[in-house]
């Protein structure tokens, strides 16, 4: 079974780059150690786009759903506690990318 990528797009006004990276970072290794999870890289613009890519590899799609319905949602639900603002998203827009991965290359070893 091939695995599956799932690439976020969210449009990020320039104001809030900082924003966002700083919140990934804080969630760092949130998603490495969930069953099926392969691969993770939050992708900057450098030009002509206020979109950032959110790449994730998964064994399958059960292994990606599994991960959204459990972990995921905790941790945008998270520490927020009773009657507590959630702060506001630096992401104006978002969507979700699926793919299955039918070819794969990797630097050939020396």
């Amino acid at each position: 079974m091939p695995s599956v990528v799932k690439i976020n797009v969210l449009t990020v006004p320039a104001e809030q780059r900082e924003t966002l990276e700083k919140r990934f970072a804080s969630r760092a290794h949130a998603v490495e150690s969930s069953d099926g999870f392969e691969w993770f890289e939050l992708l900057r613009p450098v030009e002509g786009t206020d979109s950032y890519l959110v790449y994730t590899r998964w064994r399958d799609e059960e292994s990606f759903q599994a991960w959204m319905e459990g972990p995921m949602k905790a941790a945008h639900q998270g520490g927020q506690g009773q009657g507590a603002e959630r702060p506001k998203p630096a992401a104006t827009d978002s969507t979700l990318w699926s793919f299955e991965v039918v070819q794969h290359a990797a630097p050939k070893k020396a």
